[in-house]
């Protein structure tokens, strides 16, 4: 495990770079922290650090956006926090993406628990203060 620990926003590109270094072949990244604590900010960050150019926002209502690097790469960006009951990410079809081999960044994957793959990447994220945030990366 690696903890990274960083004072301000403009510091996320060195998380981002850690985490994408650290994946080692999983695709499925799942995102723990509080709301607000800046799980899409660093998915935004990991987007630009693989040449993604459109608008990364929070897919919250949509379930899940995508995004494509300029290599062609595509990106996908899950959020699970409204969800009520795991047969939404079923209607969704959460394994085609899952199990796709592109990257999957999905936050609230505590809602969608027993239908994450065995080899996820877990990121935890600890607001510490206004600015600073503790990143666990597995």
């Amino acid at each position: 495990m690696k903890t990274i620990h960083i004072d301000s926003e403009e510091q996320l590109r060195e998380v981002a770079e850690a985490l994408l270094a650290a994946l080692d072949g999983r695709t499925v990244v799942a995102l723990r922290g509080e709301m607000g604590a800046g799980k899409t900010t660093l998915i935004r960050s990991v987007a630009e650090c693989l040449g993604v150019e459109d608008q990364v926002t929070s897919p919250t209502f949509a379930l899940v956006n995508q995004y494509e690097s300029d290599k062609g790469e595509r990106l996908f960006h899950f959020d699970f926090y409204r969800i009520e009951d795991e047969r939404e990410a079923f209607d969704l079809g959460y394994e085609e993406y899952f199990y796709s081999g592109d990257l999957c960044f999905v936050e609230w994957p505590e809602k969608i628990e027993g239908l994450m793959p065995d080899a996820v990447m877990e990121v935890r994220i600890t607001v510490e203060g206004p600015t600073e945030r503790s990143f666990e990366i597995e």
